[in-house]
C-alpha cells in the first residue's frame, strides 16, 4: 500500500488535535494526540519538538484570530480597545488553553509581534517605558478574565430560595441579557480611564543633591 497523499500527521493536524483535547478535557498529552491521529507516539515528535513547542503553536493559532492592525492615527485608547475586544473574542473561542498559555512563556512569533505593536502604541502616546508592561498586563487580566467568564455556565448563581438572598436574585433579574459583555465593557473603560491618568501625570522630579557642608572657616 503506497503512501496517502494527504499526511496523516503535520504540525497543523498536531494543533487542532492539541486544541480539542484540551477543549473536551482541559489537558492533552503528547501520546493522547498520537491516538487521536492514529500515529505512533514517536512521529509526533518528528513533527514538533515537545510539549512546550505544542502549546506555543496553540498559542501561535489563537493569536492568529486577534486584530493587531493598529491602524495609524487611531487614538492610542482606541486603537487598544480594538486590540482588547479582538483578543478577547480569539481566547473565549478556546477558553481551557488559557490556564496551559498562562503558565508557559510567550515564544510564538505572532504573539510577540502583537506585543511588540501595542508597546509601540503606548510609547508613541506618551507612557513612560517604565509603565508601558504595566498597562498591557492590566488590560490582559482584564481581556483573560472575561474570556474564561465567556466560557462559564449561563447560570453561575443557584439560589435555594429567593428569601435568603434577596438583594441577589433582584440584582439577577435585572441584570441585563448580555451582563458579560456589560460587564468586560466596563472594566475595559476602567482600566483605559486609569491608564490616561498614568500617562498624564507629571514625570517625576529628579531630586536635587544635597549641598555639600561649608569647610569650616581658619580659626
Amino acid at each position: 500500500m503506497g503512501r496517502p497523499r494527504t499526511p496523516l500527521i503535520d504540525p497543523e493536524r498536531v494543533t487542532t488535535v492539541a486544541l480539542r483535547l484540551v477543549e473536551e478535557k482541559g489537558e492533552f498529552s503528547v501520546p493522547a494526540i498520537a491516538r487521536q491521529l492514529g500515529v505512533r507516539t514517536a512521529s509526533v515528535y518528528h513533527h514538533v519538538d515537545g510539549r512546550d513547542a505544542i502549546v506555543e503553536l496553540m498559542r501561535e493559532r489563537v493569536a492568529d484570530g486577534i486584530d493587531t492592525s493598529f491602524p495609524a492615527g487611531r487614538p492610542w485608547d482606541e486603537a487598544l480597545a480594538g486590540w482588547a475586544r479582538s483578543y478577547r473574542a480569539a481566547f473565549a473561542a478556546h477558553p481551557r488553553v488559557i490556564p496551559l498559555l498562562m503558565a508557559s512563556p510567550v515564544r510564538a512569533p505572532r504573539a510577540l509581534e502583537g506585543y511588540e505593536k501595542a508597546v509601540r502604541v503606548l510609547l508613541d502616546a506618551g507612557f513612560a517605558l517604565a509603565d508601558v508592561m504595566t498597562a498591557i498586563i492590566a488590560l490582559e487580566n482584564v481581556i483573560l478574565g472575561s474570556a474564561l467568564d465567556l466560557a462559564a455556565p449561563e447560570t453561575m448563581w443557584e439560589l435555594p430560595d429567593e428569601t435568603s438572598t434577596p438583594g441577589l436574585a433582584r440584582a439577577l433579574a435585572a441584570a441585563p441579557a448580555n451582563r458579560t459583555d456589560a460587564a468586560f465593557e466596563l472594566a475595559l473603560s476602567g482600566c483605559l480611564d486609569r491608564l490616561r491618568t498614568l500617562r498624564d501625570r507629571p514625570a517625576p522630579q529628579p531630586a536635587t543633591p544635597p549641598h555639600p557642608a561649608a569647610p569650616p572657616r581658619p580659626g
